[in-house]
């Protein structure tokens, strides 16, 4: 079997490891067994997808060396493994950043999330999102579901976003969230004359041809998505029409504003992901052909409030990027909210 060298001195609190290295002698008994399927039976506890990813990441050695998770293990070997942490490890830790908290009591934070800012941890970005900062801000949302976040933003769509504080206050925002009474009002600028008003009720899915899109879709998996519109102006950029829209939510489906936009054929001017009728970027310029996110800026947000029952709204103006853009169009005022 595989045993510990100075096993009694390994088992015995008195001397532990402060370093947490662990070492394993080779005996007869696994002589030409595969490394990786000697650490799944000496480390239990950490499933094989890990323990390849330490082998990979240089972080188990035999005899000093780095080797591949099939190498075949000989007698007297000598494999060392430095446990790594996981790679989700700073998914909930406090991280202190500047948050643009608009209003905040006892039950509910509301705040403008800069274009950038990744709202929940997961892979590529465990660390530095917004669950991170509210985790710094107010410790005790660590005891509620994804630390009292109820609602999402795409990283690079700018905007109101509401946070619980309590139990209480996170049950009665999801309720309102899937009773549709929460009015979330959206700035987009696309490209194009859309109507001057209309909706668009067209459930969304996945594209089977890229995990990264959706897409309006007739699959069975398709959840159902309503978005209103309204074109608020429209303005003539070296011969190319661009629009400025107000978007209101009925339903909260990912990407689900910039799907619509881009199935009616009006896509969001700097949209890296749903461009379809857009034109190649241009660098040259400081306008809308310049701009390198999606033009979304979440700027209106009501609610009931969860422990008044007041109905309360907030307004937010477009993030700087998106205001300087807006303004060279020759659109405005963007210091108020448009009905849709």
């Amino acid at each position: 079997m595989l045993t510990p060298p100075n096993a009694d001195a390994a088992n015995d609190e008195s001397t532990p490891n402060p370093e947490g290295l662990l070492s394993f002698d080779i005996d007869d008994d696994n002589a030409g067994e595969r490394l990786d399927k000697a650490l799944a039976r000496l480390i239990p506890d950490v499933s094989r997808s890990r323990l390849q990813q330490w082998v990979d990441a240089g972080a188990i050695t035999v005899n000093g060396h780095a080797v591949k998770p099939r190498h075949t293990l000989s007698y007297g070997d000598i494999v060392a493994v430095e446990p790594q942490p996981a790679v989700d490890a700073a998914a909930y830790e406090p991280q202190h950043m500047p948050l643009d908290i608009v209003f905040e009591d006892a039950a509910i934070i509301v705040l403008n999330k800069p274009p950038g800012l990744v709202v929940h941890p997961a892979a590529g970005h465990w660390a530095g999102t917004l669950l991170n900062g509210l985790l710094a801000h107010h410790s005790p949302l660590i005891e509620l579901p994804r630390a009292g976040i109820v609602h999402r933003l795409d990283a690079d769509t700018s905007g109101l976003m509401v946070v619980a504080k309590t139990l209480a206050a996170h049950t009665a925002l999801v309720r309102q969230l899937q009773e549709r009474s929460v009015t979330r009002e959206y700035w987009a600028v696309v490209l194009g004359t859309p109507p001057p008003r209309g909706v668009v009720d067209e459930a969304i899915g996945r594209d089977p041809r890229n995990p990264m899109r959706f897409k309006v879709s007739n699959a069975e998996s398709a959840k159902p998505a309503r978005t209103h519109y309204e074109r608020v102006d429209t303005r003539d950029c070296d011969g190319v029409t661009v629009s400025w829209l107000t978007c209101r939510l009925e339903t909260g489906r990912t990407h689900q504003i910039r799907v619509h936009l881009e199935h009616l054929g009006y896509p969001l001017i700097g949209d890296p992901v749903y461009r379809r009728g857009l034109p190649p970027r241009a660098n040259s310029e400081i306008g809308w052909k310049a701009f390198d996110r999606q033009a979304l800026h979440a700027c209106r947000l009501s609610l009931d409030h969860p422990t008044t029952r007041l109905r309360l709204t907030w307004f937010h103006a477009p993030a700087p990027d998106l205001a300087q853009m807006m303004t060279a169009l020759g659109f405005g005022p963007l210091d108020a909210a448009r009905d849709v």
